[in-house]
C-alpha cells in the first residue's frame, strides 16, 4: 500500500473513531479499536478498490449522541445509514463536504433545528430520508436542485 492511501485511510480512521468518542456504546468500543482493519469494523463497508470507507451502516443499534464534524472527512462515503438510534443536536455542516454521498437515513434520531440548507450542496444525494422527530421549519428550498433527489 502506498504511503498515500495510507495517509487516506488514516483519515477514514480517525473521522470513525472521532464519532465513537462522541457515541456511548459499548459494542463500538470493543470492535471499533486500531487492534483492527477499519474495514472490518462492525457497520463499516470499505470499497474493493481503494479500501477507502464507502458506507456505515449503524441502524438501529441503541447509539446516543451528537455526529463529530470529522465525518465530512470519509471522501469515498456514498452511504450514511444511523436510523432507529438516538442521535441528538445539530447536523455538522462540515458532512456538506461528502460531494459522493448518495443515500442519507437520518430517521427516528433526536437531531434538532431546521432542515440543514447545505443538504443542497450533496448534488449526488437520491436518497434522504428524515422522518420521525425534531426537525424544525420549512423545507429548504436548496433541495430542489437535487436533480437526483428520489422522494
Amino acid at each position: 500500500m502506498s504511503m498515500k492511501s495510507n495517509t487516506n485511510i488514516s483519515t477514514d480512521q480517525l473521522a470513525l473513531l472521532a464519532l465513537k468518542t462522541h457515541v456511548n456504546s459499548d459494542l463500538l468500543s470493543t470492535n471499533w479499536s486500531t487492534a483492527t482493519s477499519i474495514c472490518n469494523w462492525i457497520g463499516v463497508t470499505c470499497g474493493s478498490r481503494q479500501q477507502r470507507v464507502t458506507a456505515l451502516h449503524l441502524f438501529g443499534i441503541n447509539l446516543s449522541g451528537t455526529i463529530p464534524p470529522h465525518l465530512g472527512n470519509l471522501s469515498f462515503f456514498i452511504l450514511l445509514d444511523i436510523r432507529n438510534n438516538n442521535f441528538y443536536g445539530a447536523l455538522p455542516i462540515e458532512l456538506a463536504k461528502l460531494h459522493r454521498l448518495k443515500s442519507l437515513w437520518l430517521d427516528n434520531n433526536n437531531f434538532n433545528g431546521e432542515i440543514p440548507s447545505w443538504f443542497g450542496s450533496i448534488s449526488k444525494l437520491q436518497n434522504l430520508s428524515l422522518s420521525g422527530k425534531k426537525f424544525i421549519g420549512v423545507i429548504p428550498s436548496s433541495l430542489c436542485s437535487l436533480s437526483k433527489l428520489e422522494l
